[in-house]
């Protein structure tokens, strides 16, 4: 019976709804936009502050009038830092919710478990956080960097310092397990002694650093200088950067590089005794551009407090939400499809003064600073790429991968083409 009152309504009195800016029922219906980021759970620390972006950036399309002529809604699911989870997340987004888009996932391996969800059910991600490469997707966006956007430059600056022996410290899951992988190949290369390279794994959470962080002190006692290149995740690093403290290591003694150590979890750290240390990313609140100023203001206002830090993956949230924006009034659709095929070439603004541009790979254009912590938990830039970098999804350093691109414009249509036999792959990924 509603059903058929709405239709004679808008038979009856369409001039007068759309004089009024209503629209049809059809128009009314809002286009929900997925967010999958744990809530709960070791990876919390980093992730509950990309659901809050995406909330604000979603506000701020609505006050400007939607897309489409439609408003966004924004769908918040919790998969808990439980990686099966987040693939029943992403499918109850996409087949209950009916979300038009989904922005989430931060490790790897929460990554890879919804992949298959993705392309089954031909929905789109915005993936926003470094990343091992070795992957492209036709239905994800890589926001974040790949290893030649972050890792392999880090590495590059560290050795212009003089570093000669390295320990490379991580989680112990896919991202840093391939990235070490892609870092000790490069090494070799570069003359590097095996002997002269530790690699050490621990669990998500890890807790009890004091045996490791003895023997990082003992490796780089040899009178070589010594730098940790660390793809440590989540709330791990909290007690793994009191311990160096603890053990009296500063960053003139033995510098860590971190890779997923930004502003926010330096917000739950005693600072002072980490001035020094290093990351790499592809922004920094610090940054003094217009663009990145408006960016804080808005985030202060939206989340009502003065003290909140803005990261690289919120920015890489933010790059991404606009070029699907963009993608969307391209294509005058929200059909997958058509705004996979649309985001190819888009350029959105940055926050560090540039555009970016989603290449062909499925990947972005973004510049790469190399930060020093500063007693206030915010980063001082020391160096950066003279423009942008291109991310490249197949790394060179590896035999396997040095042959393959990937481009998902026709006529090729392929994650993993092999530039020598002159065949695709298959699949996504080898």
């Amino acid at each position: 019976m509603f059903s058929i009152h709405r239709k004679l309504l808008g038979l009856t009195a369409a001039g007068a709804m759309m004089a009024a800016g209503l629209g049809t029922a059809e128009a009314q219906e809002t286009i929900k936009v997925g967010i999958l980021h744990s809530l709960s759970g070791t990876m919390a620390i980093s992730e509950t502050t990309l659901k809050d972006v995406m909330l604000m950036l979603i506000e701020e399309q609505n006050a400007r009038g939607g897309l489409l002529g439609r408003q966004l809604e924004a769908v918040v699911v919790d998969p808990a830092s439980d990686w099966p989870l987040f693939a029943e997340k992403a499918r109850e987004l996409i087949s209950v919710a009916g979300v038009d888009v989904v922005f989430g996932c931060w490790t790897s391996v929460s990554r890879k478990s919804v992949l298959p969800v993705f392309e089954e059910l031909n929905s789109i991600l915005f993936y926003p956080v470094q990343y091992e490469g070795e992957e492209s997707q036709r239905n994800v966006f890589y926001t974040g960097a790949a290893p030649n956007q972050q890792a392999i430059p880090a590495v590059d600056y560290l050795m212009a310092e003089g570093i000669e022996r390295w320990v490379l410290a991580g989680t112990d899951y896919v991202y840093p397990r391939t990235t070490n992988k892609i870092l000790e190949a490069y090494l070799l290369d570069h003359g590097v002694a095996p002997e002269d390279i530790m690699i050490n794994y621990t669990p998500f959470g890890h807790s009890d650093w004091q045996t490791i962080v003895s023997e990082i002190v003992a490796f780089g006692s040899t009178g070589k200088p010594t730098a940790v290149v660390s793809t440590i995740n989540g709330d791990a690093n909290v007690p793994f950067y009191k311990e160096l403290a603890n053990a009296g290591v500063d960053a003139a003694d033995i510098p860590v590089i971190a890779f997923s150590v930004g502003e926010e979890e330096l917000a739950g750290l005693d600072t002072a005794p980490l001035v020094g240390h290093l990351a790499a990313w592809n922004y920094f609140q610090s940054v003094d551009t217009p663009e990145n100023e408006a960016f804080i203001e808005t985030w202060h206002e939206f989340i009502g407090n003065a003290e909140r830090v803005t990261n690289d993956p919120m920015e890489a949230h933010y790059i991404g939400f606009n070029m699907w924006v963009q993608a969307v009034e391209k294509a005058g659709t929200t059909d997958p499809d058509a705004v996979i095929d649309a985001l190819v070439g888009v350029s959105v603004p940055n926050l560090t003064g540039g555009y970016s541009t989603m290449m062909p790979n499925h990947h972005i254009t973004k510049p790469v600073l190399i930060g020093e912590i500063q007693d206030d938990g915010q980063f001082e830039v020391v160096w950066e790429t003279p423009g942008l970098v291109v991310g490249d999804e197949w790394s060179d350093f590896l035999p396997e991968s040095a042959p393959l691109i990937a481009d998902w414009r026709p006529p090729m249509l392929c994650g993993n083409f092999n530039t020598v036999t002159g065949t695709c792959g298959g699949a996504s990924t080898p």
